[in-house]
């Protein structure tokens, strides 16, 4: 007997049944024992006689109920459930997993369990109708969006995961290599260069929804690895080109997808850096009417950003990455007019957030060199670091320029939750743990030995600062 799920009980009203799933309540009602059976699509009840095996199963067990489904008399129908009007009388229950003693109530959608537990039985806190919904939306975010790109002829291209550690703003994530020993591969912060060099080749319309990494403090908005949507395209006259890609793309999501929520402006604005800063205070804008409703989507690109800034300590880096083309007429201008110059950069916001990134590329050699001096890099650092884009350039590439929209934010955002590791299913703690796999975790003096490191431990460390 092949197997239905649980919401498509009400189509076989008379007929006998199979289905499998999770007990999520039992309810011992003497010679009767009524059991909501949950799976993948949702709940029906499930009613069956008392005996020794049906007594001892426990919440959460996973058993397989062979049955009749029928309607419930007009009074016992459950109009808030969509299975509410049926039940499945059972002929027989077969255990196939009896469960331990839960660490904390599943079937209740409130975040009344502390998150350190919830992320250590991360498997069971997923089973929540809520982390469900989540995860199912994530699912058909990202599969519409590859549709859409699909459709607009771009290419979906796999990049490395294992590469070479670039200055890109945040720490790098390292892997040492065994084959190579002293030598790392470095965890991508982005799929830039990649992407840049997918561009040299000719590809012209590349996408990935790509894993990207970064050592660097977390936060309710951010975590060390997260997915982010990377465009790319080849021959476009300005940014504008990508800004009303995006628009697109993104209005239609809402439409398919999440057609509760309304966006605040047919048309999204374009608000310069500057203006953001002296209206709203923020380089990012929440530009929602009512910022108490919670289906409001307020969209906007933030534009003409600085193309540098200096840190705290004085140092010049670029605001968004060295590759963002600056807007200049001369190459002098670099050196001459270094704090004035701005970029060709864009960020794409809602609702108070940066979701996405973007900029129209350098694919000018010259330019590109000349700014990474004025990052202070020596020629020498440039060659070693980024030789191989710069030598790429050399053999024809065109105008390119791309962005890479984040989809734990957005996602984050459109599920009305307060923080992205609500909509990923394996989340680092704040202090980049993850509690269900008990890592990062020590390795053996084998394995270090055989990749040519050592570990120090933190007492040693100091001595050899001092």
């Amino acid at each position: 007997m092949k197997r239905i799920y649980t919401q498509e009980a009400n189509k076989h009203i008379g007929e006998q049944v199979k289905l499998c799933g999770w007990v999520a309540t039992k309810r011992d009602h003497g010679k009767i024992i009524f059991i909501d059976l949950r799976d993948k699509k949702g709940i029906v009840q499930v009613v069956t006689e008392d005996n020794q095996d049906i007594g001892k199963i426990k919440i959460e067990s996973v058993i397989e109920v062979i049955g009749r489904v029928k309607e419930r008399p007009s009074h016992l129908k459950n109009s808030t459930s969509p299975t509410g009007g049926v039940e499945v009388e059972a002929v027989s229950v077969n255990v196939l997993s009896i469960a331990d003693d839960l660490p904390f109530a599943i079937e209740k959608d409130k975040n009344d369990v502390a998150e350190e537990i919830r992320l250590k039985y991360r498997y069971l806190d997923l089973r929540r109708t809520k982390m469900r919904n989540n995860l199912h939306s994530r699912a058909k975010t990202i599969q519409f969006l590859r549709e859409y790109l699909c459709k607009e002829d771009f290419t979906e291209v796999e990049t490395p995961y294992l590469s070479k550690s670039t200055p890109e703003g945040a720490r790098d994530y390292l892997v040492p290599s065994r084959l190579q020993n002293g030598y790392f591969y470095a965890l991508p912060q982005s799929p830039q260069q990649y992407k840049q060099l997918l561009m040299v080749a000719g590809l012209e319309r590349y996408f990935q929804v790509v894993r990207c990494f970064r050592d660097e403090d977390t936060r309710g908005d951010r975590q060390a690895e997260f997915t982010q949507l990377d465009i790319e395209m080849s021959f476009i006259e300005n940014e504008e080109d990508v800004l009303e890609l995006v628009e697109d793309m993104f209005t239609k999501l809402i439409e398919k997808v999440f057609p509760e929520k309304h966006v605040t402006f047919r048309k999204w604005p374009r608000i310069p850096y500057s203006e953001a800063i002296n209206k709203y205070g923020s380089d990012k804008p929440d530009l929602r009417k009512n910022k108490q409703d919670p289906n409001e989507l307020a969209f906007a690109f933030v534009v003409d950003f600085p193309m540098f800034e200096k840190t705290e300590t004085g140092k010049l880096t670029a605001v968004h990455h060295p590759f963002t083309a600056p807007k200049i007429t001369d190459i002098s201008e670099l050196k001459n007019n270094t704090m004035q110059i701005k970029a060709k950069q864009f960020d794409f916001v809602l609702n108070g957030y940066e979701v996405g990134g973007g900029s129209i590329r350098t694919h000018d050699p010259a330019i590109l060199t000349a700014v990474f001096e004025v990052l202070g890099h020596t020629k020498e650092d440039i060659k070693r670091q980024f030789g191989h884009l710069l030598q790429a350039f050399r053999y024809g590439v065109p105008p390119h320029g791309g962005i890479a929209p984040g989809i734990d934010r957005i996602v984050m955002l459109l599920q009305n939750e307060p923080n992205i590791r609500e909509v990923i299913a394996f989340p680092k703690t704040g202090d980049g743990r993850d509690l269900t796999m008990d890592a990062p975790s020590t390795v053996s003096e084998a394995q270090l030995d055989e990749l040519g490191i050592r570990s120090i431990d933190k007492k040693e460390k100091k001595d050899r600062i001092k």
